[in-house]
């Protein structure tokens, strides 16, 4: 969509033609008034009629997301055991005459996390390389710099023969040809296993192999690969997925563009029996604190083989999650991690195999539950990781408060007493943590009521203050000067329109507030009608930025499971936003010309570029009625104040060009839904 300025100036009237010069003749002067009066009103209109369309946009995003959630409750109960069973009744019924076939039922939308099939079909053939790329590849391998060997690490055990010679010649079409591929058979039964790995060790040279003496599982026959290995790098393979042919030559790329590197991972997608692909993960680059809640890295991995070897390869006590556990240790030892933002690897779907059925993999899970509690000890951190029932896999770490001190709650409002009211009785009514204080800062409020409502609770409780503040609306002033009263060693900005859910909501912020590596933490915010209005921020998303998961249902697990663990974001919403003052005073406080919009997302880029990462919460819950005590942006004068913040933002951040690192750049900007970016 074209901005108004630009509409307006493409049409002649910013680009100077209108201007009065003292030239002019004293009858042009009137006519430059009534010029410049009408182009300031065509100005404003445009600017309103952008932010309507924006509107209208996000209705039909948020009735495409509950259509979305009711064909996914369709199919869940189509999948059931009882719908197959149905089924199979009416099958046999209608097999003998006496009735109609199983009921078919269209769920009418997909609900992939990543958008349908054909959207990924078309950024496929966009985006993946065609066979003159993977020539001119194989030309440019030997050219690079710096061609280290990649051994690719392959456990195999009974694997299906089409699948382990799938799996076999996926490595030998590699465009880069340094690489050598080390076969460990973990005592398979079956002698066609031993046959087809000699068969083609036999062929080329660089495949190699040992065979075990006895079952010892992934994490044991993985580290008999490791033995094999010499390689500076080594990535692993599973014996039933599949390299896409330019993988080894992107990791090689990458190395080269950065040899410091000492892992990288790719993006993946499935792909069934037939060779369908579906649900492409596109993941976001290294991010310290994702990774404690869900192992979003997978495949292709590949490390540095002298940290492999230092830290022992993988841990047999965590087969299930024994690559979640190597990336954590792994990460201990160096932040030199690298993200390639292509898909890579095949993670096959079939009968036996975790892709199909990762619920199946309970082990899987305790094992996860178990890498993460020992991170925590040896990072000298206490806490522990609780286990999400409804997103097997997923975890929320629970960290124990070590550097507790007062909480400044700060809540600014202009009238809206009834809000206020809300806001309060629900941190009173839900707050564990106690100690705490609550500054309502009155920023001009005329209404008696609304005045009375503040000075009651000031009047019933002590940790409750309430600070004039006659300015005209400046949601930066507003908080830094209340900042300047507060006396709380943590800082939580709150929207007075805002409604605490979460028992403990308080001390869950703070539990990770007072890591030295954190600098803000922001909460799950949600609309009256229990839909998502803020999990994160995203920058880039319409121009400037955008909420993560907006419109999502509740109950939603998010973009692989992004709802239900703590994510690093580059930003989140102040409308409840927590921080060390410490941090807060280190990165001077809000910029007050951000009076309107983007004053959060300033503080959050500052506080990135001051060193420390940001979080938000899935256990930390709120209501959040939205920009009540200021209005919508509406009218002519807001719409242009809008405009003017999100240019300053463009020319401060280049935010419509930067690429969010806790993002995927294969991911939309347009929407707030994780759609395939085309």
């Amino acid at each position: 969509m074209k901005s108004p300025e630009r509409i307006l100036r493409e049409n002649g009237r910013l680009n100077g033609n209108s201007d009065f010069s003292p030239g002019d003749s004293d009858e042009a002067y009137p006519r430059f008034l009534a010029e410049r009066t009408e182009n300031g009103r065509l100005r404003t209109e445009l600017a309103a009629a952008q932010l309507l369309a924006e509107r209208l946009r996000d209705q039909s995003a948020h009735y495409k997301h509950q259509a979305q959630y009711f064909a996914s409750i369709v199919r869940l109960m189509q999948s059931s055991k009882f719908w197959g069973l149905r089924n199979a009744w009416f099958r046999a019924k209608r097999a003998v005459g006496r009735g109609p076939g199983p009921l078919a039922i269209d769920a009418g939308v997909s609900d992939s996390p990543v958008g349908s099939d054909d959207a990924y079909l078309l950024w496929r053939t966009k985006h993946e390389p065609r066979d003159s790329d993977i020539t001119r590849m194989r030309r440019d391998a030997s050219a690079l710099r710096y061609t280290p060997v990649i051994s690719v690490l392959m456990p195999t055990y009974e694997t299906p023969e089409p699948m382990l010679r799938a799996a076999i010649e996926s490595v030998q079409r590699q465009a880069y040809p340094f690489w050598e591929l080390c076969i460990a058979d973990d005592a398979s039964p079956s002698a066609y296993v031993r046959d087809v790995i000699d068969e083609y060790c036999a062929a080329d040279s660089r495949i190699k192999a040992v065979f075990r003496g006895e079952t010892g599982h992934i994490s044991r026959a993985s580290n008999s690969a490791l033995e094999l290995a010499t390689g500076e790098f080594a990535g692993y393979l599973d014996h039933d997925d599949l390299l896409t042919p330019d993988a080894l030559y992107e990791v090689a790329a990458a190395i080269n563009a950065d040899p410091e590197l000492d892992m990288l991972y790719s993006d993946e997608d499935k792909i069934d029996e037939t060779g369908r692909l579906s649900e492409p993960h596109f993941k976001p680059d290294w991010s310290p604190d994702s990774i404690l809640g869900r192992n979003y890295i997978c495949h292709f991995s590949v490390y540095r083989r002298s940290i492999l070897n230092e830290l022992g390869g993988l841990r047999p006590a965590f087969d299930g999650s024994q690559d979640y556990d190597l990336v954590l240790r792994f990460s201990e030892r160096t932040n030199r991690i690298g993200h390639i933002p292509r898909v890579l690897y095949h993670w096959r779907r079939h009968a036996n195999s975790s892709a199909a059925d990762p619920v199946a993999k309970t082990y899987a899970f305790e094992a996860g539950r178990r890498a993460i509690d020992e991170a925590l000890q040896r990072r000298g951190e206490t806490g522990s990781a609780e286990p999400v029932e409804r997103a097997p896999g997923s975890y929320v770490v629970r960290f124990t408060i070590t550097r507790p001190g007062k909480v400044s709650i700060i809540i600014p409002t202009r009238d809206h007493g009834d809000d206020v009211d809300r806001c309060l009785t629900s941190i009173f009514e839900r707050t564990v943590y106690p100690d705490f204080e609550v500054i309502v800062v009155d920023n001009g409020s005329t209404n008696a009521h609304d005045i009375a409502t503040f000075r009651r609770w000031e009047n019933a409780d002590p940790r409750v203050r309430v600070l004039r503040h006659d300015v005209p609306f400046n949601f930066s002033n507003i908080n830094n000067f209340a900042v300047s009263h507060a006396k709380g060693d943590y800082l939580l900005f709150l929207n007075n329109d805002t409604e605490v859910i979460s028992v403990g909501w308080l001390g869950g912020m703070i539990e990770w507030a007072q890591r030295p590596a954190i600098g803000a933490v922001g909460a799950k915010l949600f609309y009256p009608d229990d839909t998502i209005q803020h999990a994160g921020v995203v920058i880039g998303i319409g121009g400037v930025a955008g909420h993560s998961h907006k419109y999502y249902p509740r109950e939603a697990p998010g973009y692989f499971s992004m709802l239900c663990a703590p994510v690093n974001y580059t930003a989140v919403t102040g409308a409840c936003l927590m921080m060390r003052r410490e941090v807060f005073d280190e990165i001077g406080g809000f910029d007050e010309s951000l009076a309107i919009a983007f004053n959060d997302v300033d503080l959050c880029l500052r506080v990135r570029q001051a060193g420390y990462r940001i979080v938000a919460l899935p256990n930390v819950e709120l209501y959040h009625f939205e920009s009540k005590s200021r209005g919508q942006d509406d009218t002519a004068e807001k719409a242009r104040r809008f405009i003017e913040e999100q240019q300053l933002m463009q020319r401060r951040w280049w935010v419509a060009g930067m690429s969010d690192p806790c993002y995927s750049p294969n991911l939309t900007l347009v929407h707030e839904n994780f759609d395939i970016r085309m």
